[in-house]
């Protein structure tokens, strides 16, 4: 698998549209972007100044929920859906430093992420780690390749984080859902995050049009009737859905983390 590192230079590829895994790793201050991307992503900060709070926020709180999966709940298998570009503390090495024989499937379908992928398959000796290129549109793939990692007949954590967003269509992005929770066992997790123009997000409504107008793939908010429904014959674990910033954050001086816009929640398959 080659590599291609985008740079100032000659970027080898997708340099005229800002993608959504680059721009996210603008904001979380990584270097695997283009310029357009740091245009688009400035500019979507200008209009919407806490968005790199709510990118920082997710991804302490995947830290804080594969942390306490892999630790309090015994769960050793984990299929990050949409999981984007790497950086500092990707599920498995979260995972596997509490627990090193945990396995772990990344499912992706940017080519930019697939070209970066070998430094999601480090892995401890007693543990795996494995990358599928394919489409969240298509669950029933996902599981059959999965499965070359993961065994079905025990609890696997599903997390999709920041993914749902990108299907439009909220009875499919339901369905999706459903059909991932229906092929694990009972005792198995979900666990979602996902942006919204409530808990003080309004603001992101026209940095979202502006989004969808200059870069892709094009995003939805959805609100928190909407993002129950993905938790349909669940059981939520406390303090059920959040702001990803509160779920189960500690509190610093007395104060627990300023809240973002970004529901945040874990759920037990019974």
């Amino acid at each position: 698998m080659s590599e291609s590192r985008p740079t100032d230079g000659q970027p080898t590829s997708g340099q005229d549209v800002a993608h959504n895994a680059r721009v996210w790793n603008h904001w979380l201050g990584g270097k695997d972007n283009y310029p357009i991307d740091r245009r688009v992503g400035d500019h979507v900060t200008d209009m919407f100044p806490s968005i790199g709070e709510v990118a920082r926020a997710d991804r302490v709180f995947l830290g804080r929920a594969v942390r306490f999966l892999a630790g309090e709940a015994g769960v050793d298998q984990f299929l990050d859906i949409g999981t984007g570009l790497p950086t500092a503390d990707n599920t498995h090495e979260v995972a596997q430093r509490v627990n090193p024989r945990a396995r772990i499937v990344y499912v992706d379908n940017d080519p930019l992420v697939l070209a970066h992928a070998r430094a999601l398959l480090t892995s401890t000796p007693e543990g795996a780690t494995d990358y599928i290129d394919a489409d969240a549109h298509y669950p029933d793939a996902i599981i059959t390749a999965a499965k070359a990692t993961l065994d079905f007949e025990r609890p696997v954590a599903v997390m999709l984080l920041g993914s749902l967003n990108f299907i439009l269509d909220t009875d499919t992005a339901v369905d999706i859902v459903r059909r991932l929770m229906a092929a694990v066992p009972v005792g198995s997790y979900l666990v979602v995050t996902h942006p919204t123009i409530e808990l003080g997000g309004e603001g992101n409504i026209e940095a979202m049009r502006f989004w969808n107008e200059n870069a892709k793939p094009p995003i939805t908010a959805r609100s928190l009737a909407e993002f129950t429904r993905f938790f349909a014959d669940l059981e939520l674990l406390e303090p059920g859905i959040v702001s990803c910033a509160r779920w189960r954050a500690d509190a610093v001086d007395g104060e627990l983390p300023p809240i973002v816009p970004q529901f945040g929640a874990v759920a037990r398959k019974v």
